[in-house]
């Protein structure tokens, strides 16, 4: 079981902020994971996400990307940091976009 302590918690947590951080500059992120994200949420743009939001799902996209983690980790993670940083809705926001990108990806294989 995780805690606050738990070395891969904390660095995601500190992925988590540093994608937060560059959501606020003129940088462009993975268009790859933009597009999952979008077409998994179809009736919010990218450009009207919240931020924190969208930092938690670019992070849990590309982990999911990566394969190194097992998908219900990734999920469960995502949708913790959402509930500490984020909003009332967040959880669930992320949660339902995250299992539509997963069941996309699922499909693609």
């Amino acid at each position: 079981m995780k805690t606050a302590t738990d070395p891969r918690h904390r660095a995601r947590r500190l992925r988590f902020k540093r994608l937060y951080t560059k959501a606020f500059s003129a940088r462009t992120f993975d268009t790859e994971t933009d597009t999952l994200i979008s077409t998994a949420a179809p009736e919010w743009p990218i450009d009207k996400i919240n931020k924190v939001d969208l930092s938690i799902m670019r992070l849990a996209v590309g982990e999911l990307k990566a394969g190194k983690t097992p998908t219900k980790v990734v999920v469960d993670e995502a949708v913790e940091l959402a509930k500490e940083y984020g909003s009332e809705k967040s959880g669930s926001f992320v949660n339902g976009v995250l299992g539509t990108i997963i069941k996309e990806m699922e499909e693609a294989k």
